[in-house]
């Protein structure tokens, strides 16, 4: 879908490179390179690890509070609250779901996880993915043609720049 506002197509690129990270997470947890521990000296291991926890920690934390504070109130405003509403329920849920996957992340980046923490991790990156996933689908067939057509051309401009100015 071709989308008309900036805040809409930002946000589009957003859940496609979030989409990518998720697909990874997933060869990562359930292929052939599932196989936890990863062996010693792995590389790949951490810098995804790291890659996952920037995501989660900076750039879906920011696009969440971003909604929130600054796109949802256009939508309340327009009688589209229920919408806001929910996907503000879904960002809790997620949320919930990437705390304790990011301590256990954060604990085998430190060397200390124990055999059972790969298992949980793997469960808990499954759970984190699949709620994402869904939740980022769901903002691309309602959530970003609904700010196209509430969002006037100088509130876009303003929310994009506000956006991407950090």
């Amino acid at each position: 879908m071709e989308f008309q506002r900036q805040t809409s197509r930002r946000l589009h690129e957003e859940h496609g490179v979030t989409l990518e990270l998720l697909e990874r997470l997933e060869r990562v947890f359930t292929g052939r390179s599932g196989i936890y521990p990863p062996p010693d000296g792995d590389s790949n291991w951490p810098d995804f690890a790291r890659r996952l926890l920037g995501a989660i920690e900076y750039e879906v934390a920011r696009h969440f509070e971003f909604e929130e504070h600054d796109l949802f109130p256009h939508l309340e405003r327009a009688g589209d609250g229920d919408l806001a509403q929910l996907l503000t329920e879904e960002h809790r849920t997620i949320r919930e779901a990437a705390q304790p996957l990011t301590l256990l992340m954060r604990k085998a980046l430190a060397g200390g996880a124990q055999p059972e923490d790969w298992q949980t991790m793997k469960v808990l990156a499954l759970e984190f993915s699949e709620r994402l996933t869904s939740h980022a689908q769901k903002e691309e067939s309602a959530l970003l043609p609904v700010l196209d057509d509430v969002l006037d051309e100088q509130t876009d401009r303003e929310l994009f720049g506000a956006y991407v100015a950090g």
